[in-house]
């Protein structure tokens, strides 16, 4: 197999009627890095949106549970992306993502956003930093795979397209991201987590090098003093340096899942989708308990089915 001849296969596929081939083909054979680091950014984006940031701020699982939340995250998403919206395992990924979402009081705007930034940041990190630009066939297939995925879980009014989902993204950014006291203690411990992946030492390098991947518009909503222009720089142009590395090698031929992630730490021994997440109390804002403890001899789904 040649550098690009999985995008000329791609570009034969209908990416309304295709989207989950050509978005599994993106995101776990062509970009496997890229869409990890990209996934990461579009949830650290949400942050600065007050009633996102301040809600999870509430529920203390990105602050004090940080690293459990992240693996949760990924694996959720990432079993959708693997075995699709029909398979057993991608269908109990939904009803665990539902089961934790309507527990919370969370307006569809800011569902829809989320959505939003999963769609729209992985196509502006790759046209920056990645191998090869996207093509609007994988950008239209991933707008219609997230458009499904929305669909699943109840979200209404949701973009038609990639175009549609881009400008969404914009305006709700605009109107809405600013400051709030809780969603930095949010921001802290996320940059806190990624550091924590490397050496020790390197923590405040790792830092500075993060922020300086960051727009002007989400360092001011965090009110995070601005990287340097020399800073930011050399930074984005060594993740520029590794995309143009990658060009050169030859093609991923195994897909790479979010599961293989060395950032995912919390499952050394395995996991079951449907133990994966959190078991909040419905209804609770900021949910007081967090965590619901299944009885023994249950699982932990079954248990909040029942309660």
């Amino acid at each position: 197999m040649q550098r690009y001849d999985r995008l000329r296969y791609i570009r034969t596929l209908d990416p309304a009627e295709d989207h989950l081939e050509i978005y599994r083909l993106t995101a776990a054979l062509e970009f496997p890095w890229d869409y990890t680091r990209a996934l990461e950014l579009a949830l650290y984006r949400t942050y600065a949106v007050p009633s996102i940031g301040r809600l999870l701020a509430e529920t203390a699982e990105l602050t004090e549970r940080t690293q459990k939340r992240y693996d949760d995250t990924s694996l959720l998403l990432d079993a959708v992306v693997e075995h699709g919206f029909d398979h057993e395992q991608g269908r109990t990924a939904i009803r665990r993502i539902n089961r934790m979402h309507r527990s919370y009081d969370i307006s569809n705007d800011d569902m829809r956003y989320v959505l939003c930034t999963f769609v729209v940041v992985p196509k502006r990190w790759i046209d920056r930093y990645g191998w090869r630009r996207l093509s609007r066939h994988e950008a239209e297939a991933a707008a219609a795979y997230y458009r499904t995925l929305g669909r699943h879980m109840g979200i209404q009014d949701l973009p038609e397209d990639y175009a549609a989902f881009e400008e969404c993204l914009d305006s709700y950014e605009g109107a809405h991201f600013g400051w709030d006291e809780k969603a930095r203690t949010v921001s802290d411990a996320t940059l806190d987590l990624m550091a924590s992946w490397y050496p020790k030492p390197l923590a405040p390098l790792l830092r500075t090098a993060t922020l300086a991947l960051l727009d002007d518009p989400l360092l001011d909503a965090f009110r995070y003093d601005h990287p340097g222009p020399l800073t930011r720089r050399v930074v984005r142009g060594a993740v520029r340096l590794r995309g143009r590395a990658v060009r050169l090698m030859s093609p991923r031929v195994v897909p790479h899942y979010a599961r293989q992630n060395p950032e995912i730490k919390g499952y050394p021994d395995g996991y079951r989708v449907a133990e994966l997440g959190t078991f909040p109390v419905p209804g609770v804002r900021g949910c007081p308990v967090p965590h619901q403890a299944a009885p023994e001899g249950r699982t932990a789904e079954a248990a909040a089915e029942e309660g």
